[in-house]
């Protein structure tokens, strides 16, 4: 039984795989640690409400 997905459920698919294309690429081009960790930073931006805010440089 095939169920219709919700414009949202399809939208978050579509995340979902932008985000393993980027991940596989970061894997690739810099290994597994360096993907993981920008991936952890992202999601701590995220949480701390940082998203969109410039990065300061020293």
């Amino acid at each position: 039984m095939e169920t219709e997905l919700s414009a949202e459920e399809r939208s978050k698919d579509a995340f979902f795989e932008r985000l393993a294309k980027i991940s596989e690429e970061m894997v690739a081009k810099h290994g597994k640690e360096f993907s993981m960790g920008a991936l952890v930073l992202a999601a701590r931006w995220i949480a701390e409400n940082k998203v969109g805010q410039q990065l300061k440089t020293n």
